[in-house]
C-alpha cells in the first residue's frame, strides 16, 4: 500500500532496506520516508537518485501484486500436486484479485507447474500405487479437485484397469485377514474393496483369486 504522496505526483529514492523480517522484501523511501514494499526481484533494478512518477508506483505495485500471488503458489504447490482450481482458491483467499490470479496462472502453466491433465495424471497414478481405488472413484475425488471431465478421462484412459486396481487393493488389505474362515474373509475383504467404489461384479472374482492365493491347500 502507498504510504507516500507528493503535490508534483514525482518522488526521489532516498534509501532502498531489506526488511528485517523478510529479506526477500525491501522497503522503498521517497524524498526521506518510507513509501511502500516490494518484492526484492521486482526492485532489482531500483537505485537511490531515481526519481518515480506516481503512475510507475503504481505499474510497481501491481507487479509486486503478481510476484508475491506467484510466490505464494508456488509455495502452494511445494507440498503436492494441486489443481488450477485449488491454486486458484487458495491465491483468492491469499486476497489476490482476478488479475492478478489470471496473471499468475498464465505463469505457472508456461512454466508447466499446473496443468490439470497433467495433475489427473499424477492423482490417479498416485491413488493406484498407494491406495487403489475403482475409477468411480478416481473420477468423483477429481471432480472435487475441481478438473475438467476430458481430462479425468484421458488420465483414466491410461490407468490400470478396474480388475487390476481392485486385486492390488484386495492383496494389501489380506494381509490384515489372516486367520480368519472364508466367510468373514470374504465378508471384511469384500466390503473394504466395495468401500473403494468397485462393483459387486469386479469385486467377486477378485475375492476369489485371492482367497485361492492364500489358501493353495484348499484348491
Amino acid at each position: 500500500m502507498l504510504r507516500w504522496r507528493c503535490a508534483d505526483s514525482m518522488g526521489k529514492i532516498t534509501a532502498l532496506k531489506a526488511q528485517k523480517r523478510n529479506p526477500n522484501r525491501v522497503n522503498i523511501y521517497l524524498d526521506g520516508e518510507f513509501a511502500f514494499g516490494l518484492a526484492r526481484i521486482t526492485a532489482a533494478w531500483l537505485h537511490i537518485g531515481q526519481e518515480l512518477s506516481e503512475e510507475k508506483i503504481t505499474e510497481l505495485q501491481s507487479l509486486d501484486a503478481k510476484e508475491v500471488a506467484y510466490q505464494q503458489a508456488l509455495h502452494y504447490i511445494t507440498y503436492r500436486p494441486r489443481s488450477e482450481v485449488e491454486v486458484t482458491k487458495k491465491l483468492s483467499e491469499k486476497g489476490a484479485d482476478a488479475q492478478v490470479i489470471k496473471s499468475v496462472m498464465e505463469r505457472l502453466r508456461t512454466a508447466q507447474l499446473v496443468g490439470d491433465d497433467r495433475f489427473a495424471r499424477m492423482w490417479i497414478d498416485d491413488r493406484s500405487t498407494f491406495r487403489p481405488r475403482s475409477h468411480r472413484m478416481l473420477r468423483y475425488e477429481l471432480h472435487q479437485k475441481g478438473v475438467g471431465e476430458e481430462f479425468i478421462q484421458q488420465a483414466l484412459a491410461e490407468a490400470q484397469n478396474e480388475p487390476e486396481l481392485a486385486y492390488q487393493a484386495g492383496i494389501r488389505y489380506a494381509r490384515r485377514l489372516e486367520g480368519l474362515d472364508r466367510e468373514v474373509f470374504r465378508k471384511r475383504l469384500g466390503g473394504f474393496l466395495a468401500r473403494r467404489g468397485f462393483s459387486y461384479g469386479t469385486i467377486a472374482p477378485v475375492l476369489r483369486q485371492i482367497w485361492d492365493e492364500n489358501h493353495p491347500a484348499e484348491q
